[in-house]
Order: structure tokens, then C-alpha cells, then sequence
């Protein structure tokens, strides 16, 4: 157990992140009246997501591997970090849709239908707890592959 501590840690931090993401969107409108920008700012959400990765490759490297690690290790201990957060992935959308933003799936459906983005029958399939829940633990795990894979690159050390 010890020997993942770091990532634990980091997995936490990181859902903790999202969950106030989904907070902010909600406090700025980004469910309800400004809705329309929703599918552009949300993307943004990366940008805090690949800044936890780094800083967790780091403080593993860091903390764990006294300054030097190779790309396997970093590789391997975004893949765990990934895993947990995969994990939680379904009550993290939960708490989001149903606490933090219940107005979220009412008002996208109402906006798409409205917009002509989709038939009535598709919207309510596509926003709804289920297809969300689906959608975010197949897409947890696909990101934070790619994000490990990427920020294991940069973060990886020799030592000298």
C-alpha cells in the first residue's frame, strides 16, 4: 500500500479537481443560461487535468524514486493513478448531475432539441445519468492513458 500512496493521493487530488471544475461550470451559468458555451469551455477541463499529472509524475519521481525515474515507472504510476480515478469515475458523475448540477441533462436536452442538434428521442438518450456514466468510465481511462503516456515523456529522469 505504501508503495502507491503517492498515486492515491494524486487520484484524489485530481477527482477533487473535476468535481469543483463541474462546480465553477455550474456557478457560471455553463448548465443554465450559457449553456451554448458549454461544449467549447468544458474542453478546457484539460488543462488542470494534464497539470495534475505532471505534478504527480513529479512528486513521484521526486518523493519516491529520490530524483530519478525511467519512463516505465512514470508510465506505471499514471496507469494507477488512472485506475483509481477510473474507479470513482461513476459516483464522480453522479455527485455532478445529480447533486452539484441536476439542471445539467434538462437543459442540454431542451437546448439541442430547440437548436435542431438532435430529435427529442435522441437528446433524452444521450442526456441522461446512464449514457453519461457510460461515456465518462470509457473516456477516464482512455485520457488518462494518453496523458500518462505523454506526460511520462517529460517527467522521466537519468541519473547523473
Amino acid at each position: 500500500m505504501n508503495s502507491i500512496k503517492t498515486e492515491i493521493k494524486w487520484a484524489f487530488i485530481f477527482i477533487a479537481v473535476m468535481l469543483s471544475w463541474m462546480l465553477m461550470e455550474k456557478l457560471t451559468g455553463l448548465y443554465g443560461d450559457h449553456i451554448v458555451w458549454h461544449p467549447i469551455i468544458t474542453n478546457f477541463v484539460a488543462i488542470p487535468a494534464i497539470t495534475i499529472y505532471v505534478f504527480a509524475l513529479l512528486n513521484k519521481r521526486n518523493k519516491d524514486y529520490n530524483g530519478v525515474m525511467t519512463y516505465g515507472q512514470g508510465f506505471k504510476s499514471g496507469l494507477i493513478i488512472t485506475v483509481i480515478v477510473t474507479l470513482f469515475t461513476p459516483v464522480t458523475q453522479y455527485l455532478t448531475t445529480e447533486i452539484i448540477a441536476p439542471e445539467y441533462f434538462p437543459n442540454a436536452i431542451a437546448y439541442s432539441v430547440e437548436h435542431e442538434l438532435m430529435t427529442q428521442a435522441d437528446a433524452e438518450a444521450f442526456f441522461n445519468l446512464k449514457s453519461y456514466m457510460i461515456q465518462s468510465t470509457i473516456g477516464a481511462p482512455i485520457m488518462g492513458i494518453v496523458t500518462t503516456a505523454i506526460v511520462a515523456i517529460f517527467t522521466r529522469k537519468k541519473a547523473t
